[in-house]
């Protein structure tokens, strides 16, 4: 049986003029894909592609252009930005091993890398040794610090040129003898007279470098080495006493 077309009427209900019905047309559908084996893909990429605007492939930098032409090459190490020359803390402390014959160019420059280092290690000596001395020990340098500073300035007068700075770094890297003293004692037996022995030859080692390092770096040191000499044995004894007792 041939299919028939729907026929409507008009509102007047005359069925003399009949009128085919608009069908609905289908949605838009794009073409087929030419390979049957890829069904979900009804359109051409390649036509696609080519059509957008957004078809080539962002760019973006490389991590060598970032900071400058040559990347993070020319960047310092982190050490050196945070102020710490490990080769002069190295030389500095090589230095003071030495009480005979003290280099004592290499330690106008000042710094508190070094000292810091020395005094956590005595810290951790002692602590070693059952004693918890960490404020102590930070407490007393900067006091010793301020009575050098104080003690050599009065007897110097308008002519001294040892600031406070310079005071902590000499002081901290003569800690060394100290630090050998504290780290000798854990195999020492605690008070007989072979520990008071090393303590004395380790407080005269100390008191030493000490001196010889204010003199040569201050102006009219030499002057009032015997002063000098006293304040940095009271100081190294005071240390010394931590470990002994």
């Amino acid at each position: 049986m041939a299919n028939v077309p729907p026929v409507v009427f008009r509102s007047g209900g005359s069925s003399s003029a009949p009128q085919q019905r608009r069908l609905p047309t289908a949605p838009f559908q794009p073409p087929r894909s030419s390979n049957p084996g890829i069904p979900f893909l009804s359109f051409d990429v390649n036509s696609v592609a080519a059509s957008t605007s957004f078809s080539a492939a962002p760019h973006f930098p490389s991590p060598s252009t970032i900071g400058g032409a040559s990347g993070f090459d020319d960047e310092p190490p982190l050490l050196e930005e945070l102020g710490i020359n490990t080769k002069q803390i190295y030389q500095k402390t090589i230095s003071i091993l030495n009480p005979f014959r003290i280099n004592h160019h290499l330690h106008e420059d000042a710094d508190l890398s070094g000292p810091f280092l020395f005094l956590m290690a005595f810290g951790l000596f002692q602590l070693l040794a059952g004693k918890l001395h960490f404020g102590i020990i930070l407490g007393w340098v900067t006091m010793a610090s301020v009575f050098l500073y104080v003690v050599f300035n009065m007897l110097a007068g308008k002519n001294g040129n040892l600031d406070m700075f310079k005071c902590l770094s000499l002081i901290g890297y003569c800690m060394l003898p100290i630090v050998m003293l504290s780290a000798l004692s854990l195999f020492v037996p605690q008070g007989g007279m072979a520990i008071m022995i090393i303590t004395g030859v380790f407080v005269i080692w100390a008191t030493r470098v000490c001196t010889g390092l204010v003199v040569e770096l201050a102006n009219c040191g030499d002057e009032h080495r015997g002063l000098i000499t006293y304040a940095c044995f009271l100081i190294y004894m005071l240390f010394s006493m931590l470990v002994v007792f």
